[in-house]
């Protein structure tokens, strides 16, 4: 009895034209991605979506001038909660950004061809989460034009040089380190595919694009040297970013557990908020991918197998994300302490159960609905649901900050937190600011690697599945009809 290892599911699908289906081809793949990118800017989908974006960046830079023209006072902070949506905010942005270094540096470290159609967009989504993310700790300082106060600079006012053992200064080493290489890690990617626009540009007489593509590509020539250099200095970019994946949501988590809070002092979040981000940022990659899937119309490239390879890490993740809630009880409960015991009781039954019923609902049971292959397939169920997570997330955030703090030792200063609308408008802005930069990424860069995508075409395509198909069938065959022979 022969048995055959089943072929992987195509990476690329066929190309569909007038209605008759045919092998997709290198040329197709620079078509179909440089198409937006040379077009003029007049697709009525984007212009809505830009405007929105626009509007929410505006109503955005309203609030936050009040906030920082009138102070924190703006803020719905007491002195009891004295952090609570900044905070929330600023952990959830972070975590957003882990996805996109996720894929492209593990991934391509484990060479997961999967990976080459959605780690452009999910590194420029990591920038762009990060950069949302330091906007709430300008924010949080008030005074912004302050903030390279928090870099160890030596000055001649006195001694102002930084606290190395608070791990608030750690956030600015990694979460900075974090965004340095992130940045250069999207771009030296994106080089090869910048020097193809300019060539375009060059053949078709566009002078202003052929100088403006052909600064950014930095004189990319293609040649054998080219790409070895190339390839080496991703392997080397990946190395160095994986570390960082980990190190950044650690050392956030650091900032509640080297703490005395009840619900914050705790071993367990360092690994807890690791997959959680990375839960939440694999949910908004799906988000961003099925928009742009639909919008710029790249369906043969941003295929089924993908969405399923993002669903599975979300299971994987959710589910470890959920042990680590329910590892949190036994914790309160095993140590005797009364009052961790009562910060996990408040968090359930207290004032703000509503915020724990909405993440343990979000976060532990909606992904559980990925456990089914033929919704870990559907494009509406997965784009929902990948929303819901992310909500799930926020609230986790909300109720590991705000629960933790509304009850502290003294009863006497308990206090509730309500946001008031320029809290609301801040957060508004950060939302602003992610989607605009991300559609003008969309608009003038590929969103899509052509080069990774053309180099995995031959051994993923949905041609080269049905001819290693058609040949394990005629081998199948031709062995059984030997053995009628014999």
């Amino acid at each position: 009895m022969q048995v055959t290892s089943p072929v992987r599911a195509p990476l690329v699908l066929k190309k569909e034209e007038n209605g008759q289906k045919r092998a997709t081809t290198y040329h197709d793949i620079t078509e179909d991605i440089c198409r937006q990118v040379e077009a003029p800017p007049t697709n009525p989908r984007w212009l809505l979506a830009m405007l929105l974006s626009l509007a929410a960046l505006g109503w955005g830079g309203y609030t936050l001038y009040r906030t920082w023209w009138f102070g924190l006072g703006e803020w719905g902070l007491n002195k009891t909660v004295g952090w609570a949506w900044d905070i929330t905010n600023f952990v959830w942005w972070v975590g957003i950004g882990h996805a996109g270094t996720l894929i492209s540096a593990i991934l391509l470290l484990f060479r997961q061809k999967w990976r080459t159609s959605i780690n452009r967009a999910a590194e420029a989504m990591t920038i762009f989460a990060v950069l949302c993310a330091g906007s709430f700790i300008l924010m949080h300082m008030g005074r912004a034009w302050m903030a390279y106060w928090a870099l160890p600079l030596p000055n001649t006012y006195g001694s102002l040089w930084v606290n190395f053992n608070s791990p608030l200064v750690w956030d600015v080493f990694a979460i900075s380190t974090y965004l340095t290489v992130s940045v250069v890690f999207w771009y030296i990617g994106l080089i090869p595919d910048l020097a193809t626009i300019r060539e375009r540009a060059i053949a078709r007489g566009d002078k202003i694009r052929a100088f403006v593509y052909g600064i950014l590509s930095f004189g990319w020539d293609g040649s054998a040297k080219t790409w070895a250099r190339y390839e080496e200095v991703a392997l080397i970019l990946a190395g160095l970013s994986t570390p960082l994946v980990l190190s950044v949501h650690t050392i956030v988590s650091m900032d509640f557990a080297t703490s005395l809070i009840p619900g914050w002092h705790t071993t367990i979040f360092p690994p807890y908020f690791v997959a959680g981000a990375i839960f939440s940022g694999f949910a908004m990659v799906l988000t961003l991918m099925l928009i742009t899937r639909h919008v710029f119309k790249l369906q043969a490239y941003i295929t089924l197998e993908h969405i399923e390879s993002m669903n599975k890490v979300i299971v994987l993740t959710g589910s470890i994300v959920g042990i680590a809630y329910l590892t949190e009880f036994f914790i309160a409960w095993y140590s005797g302490v009364e009052y961790e015991s009562y910060a996990f009781i408040n968090r359930a039954f207290g004032p703000y159960w509503w915020a724990y019923a909405a993440m343990m609902s979000c976060n532990v049971l909606s992904p559980q609905f990925f456990w089914f292959r033929s919704l870990r397939r559907n494009i509406y169920v997965t784009f929902i649901l990948s929303i819901v997570v992310n909500i799930g997330m926020w609230f986790e955030r909300f109720v590991i900050i705000v629960t933790s703090l509304h009850r502290d030792y003294l009863p006497s200063s308990w206090a509730m937190f309500y946001p008031t609308w320029v809290d609301l408008g801040d957060y508004i802005f950060t939302f602003g600011l992610f989607f605009t930069l991300f559609f003008l990424f969309a608009k003038f860069l590929p969103v899509i690697n052509m080069a990774e995508v053309k180099a995995v075409l031959k051994s993923t395509s949905q041609t080269t599945l049905e001819k290693v198909q058609a040949r394990s069938a005629e081998s199948v065959a031709s062995d059984t009809h030997q053995g009628d022979d014999k």
